[in-house]
């Protein structure tokens, strides 16, 4: 099992989970071209992959989900929550499967664990991908570190966490009070030491892998990011890897 990201942060975010030869993408917050462009940075085309597994309706998430799908003949997994807020109209599309936030699901050879976040979407999940030996943690968008969120992703192989931003720096920024107060409210996104202090709570001696991820450009830096995390294991600060918001981040092995 492997996984790798083509982006992550606020202006477009998505990540390729490889297991037993079947890839997902999970979201597809990119334009098309530039999804094709990055699959191609990783060795991949749009017809090495299954389909794709959407988090909630955010455009930084889900803004080329279908027309990346429909365009390469891909199915897509969501809540119906998020099917309703993207296409609220709309008529059941036959390449949208609708997928319960506690149930999970298999698509070849990748086991899908969604699990309920809280984030201001209509259905927002996040989801633990395996291989059934190993297993994979993603939390991109939270505002609040669960006991439900913790029990899914105490034990993983690897873990990629949301840093969103640190607390001073947006205290300080210049973004307006309604926004920040979203940004850290219990329904926007973790902060650097929050997100530590989960880590921190979590079943970690399997740990080989741990990235963080939706870093704010104005709100955040890699060094702080990785400084809280690093401080949580107790690990050296360059064992904490950083995905980017143009670059992501290269294949990580989980064999």
């Amino acid at each position: 099992m492997r996984f790798a990201s083509l982006g992550s942060g606020s202006d477009g975010n998505a990540l390729v989970v490889e297991a037993d030869g079947s890839r997902l993408m999970l979201d597809c917050g990119l334009g098309l071209r530039e999804v094709e462009r990055r699959l191609a940075r990783l060795g991949l085309a749009p017809a090495d992959l299954e389909g794709v597994v959407v988090t909630h309706e955010h455009g930084d998430h889900a803004s080329g989900a279908l027309a990346f799908a429909q365009r390469h003949r891909l199915r897509v997994w969501m809540t119906h929550g998020t099917w309703r807020a993207i296409a609220p109209e709309a008529s059941p599309d036959p390449g949208v499967n609708i997928v319960d936030s506690h149930g999970p699901f298999a698509v070849a050879g990748v086991e899908v664990h969604p699990f309920p976040v809280p984030h201001d979407a209509r259905e927002p999940v996040q989801f633990v991908f395996s291989d059934g030996d190993v297993r994979l943690g993603v939390l991109t968008d939270a505002g609040t570190a669960t006991p439900h969120i913790e029990a899914m992703l105490s034990g993983c192989e690897a873990l990629v966490l949301e840093c969103n931003h640190d607390a001073g720096m947006l205290e300080r920024g210049p973004y307006p009070a309604r926004l920040k107060e979203r940004i850290r409210g219990p329904y926007g996104h973790l902060a650097n030491d929050a997100t530590a202090e989960l880590l921190a709570a979590l079943d970690h001696r399997r740990l080989r892998h741990v990235v963080a991820a939706h870093l704010s450009r104005q709100n955040n830096t890699p060094e702080l990011a990785r400084a809280a995390l690093a401080g949580a294991l107790g690990c050296a600060l360059d064992w904490i890897g950083v995905a980017d918001q143009d670059d992501g981040f290269g294949w990580r092995a989980l064999r």
